[in-house]
């Protein structure tokens, strides 16, 4: 009765060590007695007892925050930047056998690049060229991650916080430049307003009978706005004589 019952512990025990299930978006790094044979998966995989051990691996993009960092721009403006990374594990056995823990490393190093970068940009490049910015950061840190088996596929910058000091005058700046847009298309306004008058006035010099007409319909709008003075219109060919007079006396 003993021995059966010890063949069913050893069984289970075999079961129990030797035998493992992988995920669809899992990897096993085999090593036989510490030496790294291959990796597995997905699916069923079994192992010699006690000889061979297997570190689990995944393969899925893993996101990753940045921790907001202190940094002094090239125009000596202090912000504080974080951002977060999108990686994954391309080769499981560079990323077991290269670095001791990648996810630290990445992490680590993501800090240290992010200062490095956007210290060496100006606050309006932080601000309005942020695709550059995450363009660099993603180069170098793929470059750096490459050894171990890791694609950083996308840096993003997620907030840029700026000295109270700084976000008042950034708004004074801004109020400024809306004041001179307003004054130049004010300018503008005034300018094509005077374009037409002087059409107008060229037409009418053309035309003397347009004036005439001009006056008449001045009178009418005044008459309709209930006023209590009485205005006698009085013709234009009246004043004409005086007009030509004062043009031969010039």
């Amino acid at each position: 009765m003993y021995p059966y019952i010890g063949i069913v512990v050893l069984v289970i025990f075999f079961l129990a060590t030797a035998l493992k299930i992988l995920n669809e978006y899992e990897r096993g790094v085999i090593f036989r007695l510490g030496r790294v044979i291959q990796s597995k998966g997905p699916g069923l995989i079994i192992l010699i007892p006690i000889v061979d051990k297997m570190v689990k691996v995944s393969l899925r993009l893993v996101a990753m925050d940045v921790d907001p960092q202190d940094v002094i721009t090239r125009d000596n403006v202090s912000v504080k930047v974080n951002a977060v990374i999108y990686f994954r594990v391309i080769e499981p056995i560079k990323a077991i056998v290269e670095v001791e823990n990648y996810a630290y490393a990445i992490s680590q190093l993501a800090q240290t690049t992010l200062r490095s970068v956007c210290g060496q940009a100006e606050l309006d490049e932080l601000l309005s060229a942020r695709e550059k910015i995450n363009a660099q950061l993603q180069e170098i840190l793929d470059t750096h991650t490459d050894p171990w088996g890791i694609k950083v596929a996308t840096v993003e910058l997620k907030h840029i916080d700026l000295p109270q000091e700084m976000q008042r005058a950034m708004a004074k700046q801004a109020e400024a430049e809306r004041e001179r847009r307003a004054k130049v298309i004010n300018a503008e306004g005034e300018y094509q307003a005077a374009d037409r008058l002087a059409e107008a006035a060229k037409i009418i010099d053309a035309h003397p009978m347009a004036l005439q007409l001009r006056y008449l319909q001045t009178m009418r709008e005044m008459s309709a706005e209930n006023n209590t003075t009485t205005v006698f219109p009085l013709p234009i060919d009246l004043f004409r004589p005086f007009l030509r007079k004062g043009e031969r006396d010039e």
